[in-house]
């Protein structure tokens, strides 16, 4: 049937599903014990928010169910794909997933936690073990400095402290 003969209310379109953080293709999806029980915990979430939702109408209903279903099945691929890295199984004198790294980055203190990619959060001070800054100092030890370059930028970079 032509377009032409369907009422606009009937004309609905595709809900907006908001993408995950973003993992490069062909690269595992490591997560910290916590990260992954955080996905869990958001899957939860969301099965009880599809679940109790109370919907005036059954478009409404249509398109949040739609929402909440694309949601669900991007989560459970994550869930499903997880690896999890146990921080007491690293090198404890070297930076690697899951290390809580202190760092003088042009003469400032600054210090973060490396972490999986839908775990990642600036605000936290987690940053993504795919996050140019990660990969930098991934596998150096204390007392090293490495020159991270940020687009035309350059900074030096000293590793102070490494915990797990």
């Amino acid at each position: 049937m032509s377009r032409g003969f369907v009422k606009e209310e009937d004309q609905e379109e595709a809900p907006m599903i908001p993408p995950r953080a973003a993992l490069p293709d062909g690269v595992t999806n490591y997560v910290t014990p916590e990260g992954y029980e955080y996905l869990l915990q958001e899957k939860k979430e969301l099965e009880e928010e599809r679940a109790s939702r109370d919907y005036s109408n059954e478009t409404e209903k249509r398109r949040a169910s739609g929402v909440i279903d694309g949601q669900l099945l991007s989560l459970k691929e994550r869930i499903a794909s997880a690896r999890v890295i146990q921080p007491e199984d690293q090198i404890q004198d070297e930076v690697r997933f899951g290390a809580r790294v202190k760092l003088k980055i042009n003469g400032k203190t600054q210090e973060f936690k490396i972490v999986g990619v839908d775990e990642a959060n600036i605000k936290k001070q987690k940053i993504a073990f795919v996050a140019p800054l990660a990969k930098a100092i991934t596998g150096k030890s204390v007392y090293e400095e490495v020159n991270f370059k940020l687009g035309e930028e350059s900074r030096s970079v000293e590793i102070l402290e490494i915990n797990y």
